[in-house]
């Protein structure tokens, strides 16, 4: 058995190592520590020696205080990400932990070494300084360990549900209709003695087909190629169908080069014929029109339905096409469906960026 390529050896082993370290520098962590240091800030200035000598104007210093002593402890904490992540779990919280309470520890006696030197007495007075640095750095080490374990757990937490989002996901991106399979197969060989030419063709447009559904690595391309992968599936259906199948495409104003999963668009395409036009005798025309928006891209599908049809056999596949549109972006992208009484139309929307 050949072994695989040194990247896909690197995918692997980086997909196998656990994401159990939270993002330091991602805006609901910093949320979160802004928010813990104002209550800490509140609660000692509500202490009674603190209030006795006014507690609004000591707020606000002790907030611009302990507010920049929080973001500087993100941010050294997210520039040691990539070390930290390489530690077991348990070395790399105490690690974690030890570099929050050191940050901490340098930055108040750096402050106070500036506040003594500007005479302000904002922090301690002269003879306290130790007894300063001391306390900031033991309520650090009191919040960063109780936090540092919040945001531990959580971590953890999400990687399973991603982990089980994408196990789900995968499976989505192998399957292929085994009827889809078998009319192919089918069609192969009608033409092999009469147009082994076609029969080639069909014989290299199933493979890319195949090739893209089972390929082994991340399972993402662009615009352009799934349009690629929607024009080989659609000549395999028309040598199935012949004219009872029309095609009406206007794509030009899409980029290309746009990022989004493999095989999203042509399962939408499949349902389309095999819902919509196929059960009809006079077949149809399946229209697929694109349009670039703001910040992504529309994809509009639209066939026509047979008399007094059900649109139950979409259920499956639209709910498997929606869940990967979940997984890869998340709230942004969408996926609309507005079935009418003659016309069945299908709506993907699709945000710049992809989420995964």
């Amino acid at each position: 058995m050949e072994s695989g390529s040194p990247r896909q050896t690197a995918a692997a082993t980086a997909s196998a190592t656990p994401n159990w370290l939270p993002q330091f520098c991602s805006g609901p962590t910093l949320f979160a520590l802004m928010v813990v240091a104002e209550l800490v800030a509140l609660v000692i200035v509500l202490v009674p020696d603190a209030a006795e000598r006014g507690w609004l104007p000591r707020l606000g210093v002790l907030s611009v205080y302990v507010q920049w002593l929080a973001l500087l402890n993100a941010v050294v904490l997210c520039s040691m990400r990539a070390f930290l992540q390489r530690l077991p779990e348990r070395a790399g919280f105490f690690t974690a932990w030890a570099i929050g309470v050191a940050v901490t520890a340098l930055g108040s006696a750096v402050v106070l070494r500036m506040d003594q030197a500007l005479g302000l007495q904002l922090t301690a007075p002269v003879g306290e300084g130790v007894r300063f640095v001391f306390v900031n750095a033991a309520i650090c080490a009191l919040i960063a360990a109780a936090l540092l374990r919040y945001l531990f757990v959580l971590e953890r937490w999400r990687e399973r549900v991603r982990a089980a989002a994408k196990a789900q996901v995968d499976a989505l991106q192998a399957r292929i209709r085994p009827h889809f399979l078998f009319n192919s197969m089918n069609t192969i060989a009608s033409l092999i003695r009469t147009r082994p030419g076609d029969a080639e063709r069909t014989v290299e447009d199933l493979s890319e087909l195949f090739r893209a559904a089972l390929g082994s690595d991340d399972g993402h391309g662009t615009l352009g190629d799934e349009l690629d992968l929607v024009g080989r599936y659609l000549d395999i259906e028309r040598l199935r169908l012949g004219d009872r199948l029309q095609v009406e495409i206007d794509v030009d104003g899409v980029p290309r080069a746009f990022h989004l999963p493999r095989l999203l668009l042509q399962p939408l395409v499949e349902n389309a014929i095999y819902h919509g036009i196929q059960p009809r005798a006079d077949g149809g025309i399946l229209r697929l029109c694109g349009r670039p928006l703001e910040a992504g891209v529309e994809i509009v599908m639209t066939n026509p339905l047979p008399p007094n049809a059900t649109v139950r056999g979409n259920g499956v596949a639209l709910a498997n096409i929606r869940a990967r549109i979940e997984y890869h972006f998340g709230a942004r992208g969408e996926l609309r469906v507005e079935p009418g009484p003659d016309l069945y139309t299908v709506s993907v929307r699709l945000p710049e960026e992809a989420v995964r």
